[in-house]
């Protein structure tokens, strides 16, 4: 007969440990998280199987559609929204776009604070501060995409402030994108929509 070896688990710290040297709350607690974790792995796999199934079963819909009707659902840059019959189920896909900016930004932050510098000359700050704000960055160095873009719906009457809004516009740079699918159901069709939710921290 073959003697069986030793059993082993390996602690935090690479190590391995004699089974027997382990407490039994010890060995109790990982048993407990790898069968949930084994659970969650099934469940995330099966969550990402139905969003392709789902998104491609909406995406074929409607190319259909437009096939046979000449027409477009949705809206523009992939965005894509059906309704049920009786209006009380909706599904909507949505694209996402990631930007970034490149080095014009930062041409474009200078005329900007010009801007502001002479518009401030003889009043308070707060235009400057919330310039600032907008500009701004996280701690990993990263611009705050949409504060930036707000700045771009100021109608300013300023050729200077024009030139800037050039400038931040084609530093521009969209780097990829996300598709999300979500659903949402009411009552009735004078309720209003509540999102079905499929992340864990929300049920």
């Amino acid at each position: 007969m073959i003697p069986t070896e030793p059993q082993y688990k390996t602690n935090a710290l690479g190590h391995l440990v004699p089974l027997h040297m382990v407490k039994e709350i010890d060995q109790d607690r990982d048993q407990l998280i790898s069968e949930l974790f084994d659970q969650a792995s099934v469940l995330q796999k099966q969550m990402q199987t139905f969003k392709t199934h789902s998104m491609g079963d909406v995406t074929a819909f409607v190319e259909l559609v437009a096939e046979k009707y000449q027409a477009k659902l949705g809206g523009k840059k992939g965005n894509i929204s059906l309704l049920s019959f009786n209006g009380c189920q909706k599904i909507q896909i949505s694209i996402q776009e990631h930007l970034h900016f490149d080095e014009r930004i930062l041409a474009a932050k200078e005329v900007i604070y010009a801007c502001v510098a002479k518009w401030t000359k003889d009043s308070n700050d707060n235009v400057k501060a919330l310039i600032d704000l907008a500009f701004k960055a996280d701690k990993d160095g990263r611009l705050a995409t949409g504060k930036i873009l707000s700045l771009l719906r100021l109608e300013i009457n300023d050729p200077d402030w024009e030139n800037a809004m050039e400038a931040l516009k084609d530093s521009i740079q969209i780097i990829g994108s996300t598709s999300y699918i979500r659903f949402y159901q009411r009552p009735n069709a004078d309720a209003k929509f509540q999102q079905i939710s499929l992340d864990l921290a929300a049920m």
